[in-house]
């Protein structure tokens, strides 16, 4: 009888060809786990990065010391491997609390954090995890349904291709209900405020959608930026939790913006790939321990 093709509970994928000259990127996905979710942004950033997905495996359920851990020890060895310029640390909503914990663990190992609509806020909605219990009882089939009422809640669709729209379907019901449930009990157990933000001297770039409709992430990145001593906001008008997949939604463009870039990673764009069509608020960053906002 032939063995179970069964995937290692983390894997490193290299979504575009290796440029180890360039700054690294690495990317921590949200609840999906997969990394596959970056692809509408590899065009921008490979202009300026060598970038890398981590994915979790739907057999993979360990608790966040575990993952933590295990995480490090697979990015220390290919992180310290070559030199770098810099090594940008991104995670989106789920993968948003990973890299708070890889980046306080870890500082000597990253240059600069970036957190798309992380998911800290999510101990703090009760009625987000008893609908997350209930869905674990479900049948496959309403199971998938029920994925399906997620979507408005993810993505504003008029800012998503259908393309795209087909790719987090996929990510979706491709992750099992036991799956679903054991990373909705790792957001429940995690608390930011535990962690040592303020001595955390990375250079952090917080964006969020001030269209999600899934968790409140205009007021958590103002939390958290409150706390991490070199940070600065970027609010997006229009986007919602998956704000990634959209179209009008360039990352690359949104760092270059922001003065997030490293002068290796400006190096090989032109001026044309730094246009971003996405209209953003910028609230500034803290200057002597003060946070300051712009505009009104």
């Amino acid at each position: 009888m032939p063995a179970a093709n069964i995937d290692p509970p983390l894997q490193l994928l290299t979504p575009t060809p290796p440029q180890p000259q360039r700054p690294l990127f690495i990317f921590l996905p949200g609840m999906d786990g997969t990394g596959q979710l970056l692809r509408t942004q590899l065009s921008g950033l490979s202009q300026g990065f060598d970038i890398r997905c981590l994915a979790l495996s739907v057999q993979n359920n360990w608790p966040w010391p575990q993952l933590v851990d295990q995480t490090l020890q697979l990015l220390r060895p290919m992180i310290q491997a070559v030199p770098r310029p810099a090594v940008y640390l991104c995670g989106e909503s789920f993968g948003g609390c990973l890299a708070l914990q890889l980046a306080t663990h870890a500082p000597e190992l990253f240059s600069h954090l970036v957190l798309v609509n992380p998911a800290s806020s999510f101990h703090r909605l009760p009625w987000m995890q008893w609908g997350a219990s209930f869905s674990q009882w479900l049948p496959g089939p309403l199971y998938r349904v029920s994925n399906m009422g997620l979507m408005p809640f993810l993505i504003q669709q008029r800012r998503v291709t259908a393309a795209a729209r087909e790719a987090l379907w996929e990510s979706m019901t491709a992750v099992p209900a036991s799956t679903a449930l054991w990373r909705v009990a790792l957001l429940s157990q995690f608390k930011a405020q535990q962690l040592p933000l303020e001595h955390m001297p990375r250079p952090t770039l917080l964006i969020a959608g001030e269209a999600d409709a899934l968790l409140p992430s205009v007021a958590e990145v103002r939390q958290l930026g409150r706390r991490l001593p070199d940070a600065q906001i970027l609010t997006l008008p229009e986007s919602g939790h998956a704000c990634l997949l959209e179209r009008d939604v360039n990352l690359y463009a949104l760092m270059a913006d922001a003065g997030f870039l490293e002068p290796m990673a400006r190096a090989a764009a032109s001026s044309d790939s730094l246009t971003n069509d996405s209209l953003y608020s910028n609230e500034g960053s803290k200057d002597n321990n003060q946070f300051v906002t712009s505009g009104s």
